[in-house]
């Protein structure tokens, strides 16, 4: 399945995508796509549903984030080997954990806010991970059981709060207001045959920047929610952002690029569809 999240912000409805592209309402069978509704028995019985029985939603109404209210947006860093390298880091030898705050998430079409006084806004599309049952302690050789789905990131970064202002941790540019734009769905986990095998890719007013492919993670999703369950309990409806393959904005040469008020970010991944975000100036209140 292909559940969706539609409608004004804070006032989302559920809904899913039917096999002809359609969007479908799923209102009259659950209250939200979040942490209850991603438990495997409640998976199973949508799973049941005739998407062609379910009201069919007029128009093109705004995408929301496709999970609704995850008690924690975990993110790892440098988990692709030529983005390591266009960094100048070191190749993690265990993954690189850090956070983004949940008030960051938005639709995947809505805008990219420039926080105050930046000048190092980047981009970096990447795979989501949405946990599905409550993970504590997992083996690896079960990890994949306690994923719901998977779904589409941009990993919006301000470079400058990241490195200079954090104090050798990176929570500051990565978690601002708009910088978490998910969806436009979740994919449930049959619907992606090899999560380890999705091309991806994400442009810039229509100039390619980067393009890659999870099969070259350095730590794959069975790894990284095994890994993470060990220093926290991931529970349903949580997120894990994957990392970014190389064409950052921080790593072009001979010199960086970062957006401005203006530009246009287009980002996908094979299977999770694609976003498209304006990147506007700074305003209070939001």
């Amino acid at each position: 399945m292909k559940l969706v999240r539609y409608g004004p912000a804070g006032k989302e409805k559920p809904g899913l995508i039917d096999a002809d592209g359609k969007l479908r309402d799923l209102s009259r069978k659950v209250k939200d796509i979040n942490g209850t509704t991603l438990a495997p028995a409640e998976i199973a019985k949508l799973r049941k549903l005739d998407p062609k029985k379910l009201p069919l939603v007029k128009g093109k109404p705004r995408l929301g984030s496709c999970v609704a209210t995850p008690s924690k947006f975990v993110a790892i860093g440098l988990n692709y080997i030529d983005h390591a390298k266009e960094t100048g880091s070191p190749i993690p030898e265990y993954p690189v954990v850090f956070f983004k705050s949940p008030t960051c998430i938005v639709g995947p079409n809505d805008n990219i806010m420039l926080p105050p006084d930046s000048t190092h806004t980047d981009w970096e599309v990447e795979l989501g991970v949405v946990i599905g049952r409550t993970a504590r302690h997992v083996a690896l050789k079960d990890a994949l059981k306690y994923v719901a789905g998977y779904c589409l990131i941009n990993d919006v970064s301000e470079r400058h709060y990241q490195l200079k202002l954090s104090g050798s941790q990176w929570s500051k540019g990565k978690g601002c207001d708009t910088f978490g734009p998910l969806g436009p769905w979740l994919a449930t986990t049959d619907e992606i045959k090899d999560v380890q095998n999705l091309d991806m890719w994400l442009d810039v007013n229509g100039e390619r920047r980067q393009r890659g492919s999870t099969k070259t993670m350095i730590f794959g999703v069975a790894e990284l929610v095994a890994d993470v369950s060990k220093y926290m309990t991931l529970l349903p409806g949580d997120v894990i952002t994957t990392g970014t393959p190389p064409g950052v904005g921080m790593g072009m040469k001979p010199e960086p690029k970062y957006l401005k008020a203006g530009d246009v970010v287009t980002l996908g991944i094979a299977g999770l569809g694609e976003q498209k975000q304006k990147v506007v100036a700074y305003k209070k209140g939001r």
